[in-house]
């Protein structure tokens, strides 16, 4: 019956009809892949959306929840397509998004750190072997030590210098681990996965480059150490540590400048931080990098020096807590043994299992926190969540990410100067 107003008009086509219309059938989402079964292209990987926030339910005549005028707005849930949301990062933000990593692609990222922690373990454990032998001879005949065999520090000596060629070796090869692994992140920022061949494709163009970036940081870091060691030759040699109360005065002067250093380190340390990601993400050479980090770090750079050491003091613990039985271990097998050659060997592996397994754990977690505060400054220097936001929402659209995200962190395409 009529109420007036006259006939009903009938739905748009589309509309069930058994509601109303505002509230028929849905439309077609935009995040689904493409219709009928299409795979993505060759070299491109499927994207896998993560879980959606649950919608409060609604009722037929009810205003949509959030709406205008309706009362509380809550905050929409930031996109999120892969480890980490597409917005400013928190630290909780930061140290999530790197286990994430490690567990999206523990193939590639375990597999290269362990490969460059075993390169820094032999040399370590080549010195303690030289240590264990020594030592165990004298613990089995304590005449060598009374007479001072010399044999005996010479091996105190290759202990020491097993440790700094070890130090050199693992700085050399976390900057290029942070390399090859900030390509992984750059993908798994929108949810893809890259193997551990990808990933030296992807960036093997990129070595010479990251090696002169470890050639000037060393240079930088070690230009003091020069300075310092000429200035306490001069003063020895002048005859100035001759009195007790002279060489007190170079004890303390040494201590002083060692403070120094130290700062002189974090300092530099935290300026060239994202030196290895600007090489690769964003294809720049060694000195254009150093001075692009700078730029990046400028304006935030205590938050990055706090959440750089807070980084190496927890990976720090962690890794003693696993070195430390199979340290323990080699030491008393290697000792005990009276230096005979298999006792020796044992010990020394032993020592390099636990530095390895150590450093596994630290590399990639270091390197994974530089690459990911790197894009943090990103989004907070150069608003560039809107560029990953725009691409992340496309991919999504489409189905599949893209190999071509990996030139989105270049600068050109990007607000970045």
């Amino acid at each position: 019956m009529s109420d007036g107003h006259g006939p009903s008009p009938e739905p748009p086509s589309g509309w069930a009809s058994e509601q109303p219309p505002p509230y028929g059938a849905p439309q077609a989402s935009p995040w689904t892949a493409p219709a009928g079964g299409q795979q993505p292209p060759s070299g491109q990987q499927p994207y896998a959306p993560g879980p959606q926030p649950p919608q409060p339910p609604q009722s037929y005549g009810q205003m949509p929840y959030g709406a205008p005028g309706y009362g509380y707005t809550p905050h929409p849930q930031p996109l999120r397509p892969g480890i980490i949301p597409l917005r400013p990062l928190r630290l909780g933000d930061i140290f999530d998004g790197t286990i994430k990593l490690v567990r999206s692609n523990p193939k590639a990222v375990l597999g290269m750190s362990a490969i460059a922690a075993l390169l820094a373990a032999i040399p370590l454990a080549v010195g303690q072997a030289f240590l264990f032998g020594d030592v165990g001879s004298a613990l089995s005949d304590p005449t060598l030590a009374e007479n001072g065999d010399p044999a005996v520090f010479g091996s105190v000596l290759a202990q020491y210098g097993g440790t700094l060629v070890s130090y050199a070796i693992s700085f050399v090869v976390v900057t290029l681990l942070t390399g090859v692994l900030t390509r992984i992140l750059g993908r798994a920022v929108f949810g893809g996965k890259m193997t551990a061949g990808e990933a030296w494709q992807a960036s093997k163009g990129r070595m010479p480059a990251l090696f002169g970036v470890v050639g000037l940081m060393a240079l930088v870091m070690l230009a003091p150490v020069a300075v310092i060691a000429a200035v306490f030759a001069v003063l020895i040699s002048s005859g100035l540590a001759g009195s007790p109360d002279a060489v007190g005065g170079l004890v303390v002067l040494f201590l002083v400048l060692m403070i120094f250093y130290i700062a002189y380190v974090l300092f530099f340390r935290a300026r060239f931080a994202f030196a290895p990601a600007a090489v690769v993400l964003e294809g720049r050479g060694p000195i254009d990098a150093l001075r692009r980090s700078w730029t990046l770090v400028t304006g935030d750079f205590w938050r990055v020096l706090g959440i750089l050491l807070l980084t190496a003091l927890v990976v720090g613990m962690v890794a003693t807590v696993l070195q430390v039985p199979f340290v323990f271990g080699g030491t008393i097998v290697g000792v005990i043994g009276g230096g005979s050659a298999w006792t020796v060997v044992l010990g020394a592996i032993l020592v390099a299992v636990g530095g390895t397994l150590g450093a596994m754990i630290t590399y990639p977690f270091e390197a994974g926190v530089a690459g990911l505060l790197y894009a943090d400054r990103r989004m907070r220097a150069e608003a560039f969540d809107l560029v990953l936001q725009t691409a992340a929402i496309e991919q999504q659209r489409q189905g599949w990410v893209h190999a071509s995200a990996d030139e989105l962190w270049r600068p050109s395409d990007s607000t970045g100067p």
